[in-house]
């Protein structure tokens, strides 16, 4: 995924944005090649902000599947909320940031991510655990 010329199409992640994530991903020590962070990550911004199923992504996402392993990955080992974090901090240090409005996404954040959870004594709901 590209900037194509400067510009990001209207879903995707825009050459600002990916300057600010890219030191925040974390990288495999060894292993077989990974498709490029930059065309992952895309299609995680794409995914999110669209809504769509992640089996319909564009090709130029890379292969959905790759995709969702990896958010799920980043998701699991707190790599989101760390890179929120240290955006935040940065944020916060350059006094470009408005408390009220973050704890209110927060809040709704929270409430989007509850995931539904069958227990074998019944149906459930799980947070995920963002405190590392």
């Amino acid at each position: 995924m590209s900037d194509h010329g400067g510009a990001a199409r209207r879903h995707e992640l825009a050459g600002h944005e990916w300057e600010l994530l890219a030191p925040l991903m974390s990288r495999a020590a060894a292993g077989r090649p990974r498709v490029e962070d930059r065309q992952v990550v895309g299609g995680m911004v794409y995914k999110i902000r669209t809504g769509i199923p992640w089996r319909d992504l564009p090709e130029r996402c890379g292969s959905w599947q790759t995709v969702c392993t990896r958010f799920r990955r980043y998701a699991l080992d707190g790599v989101f909320a760390r890179a929120l974090q240290q955006i935040q901090a940065r944020a916060d240090t350059a006094d470009d940031i408005d408390w009220p409005a973050q704890v209110a996404a927060a809040v709704v954040a929270v409430s989007l991510l509850v995931v539904p959870l069958r227990a074998s004594a019944g149906r459930g709901f799980l947070l995920p655990d963002v405190s590392r």
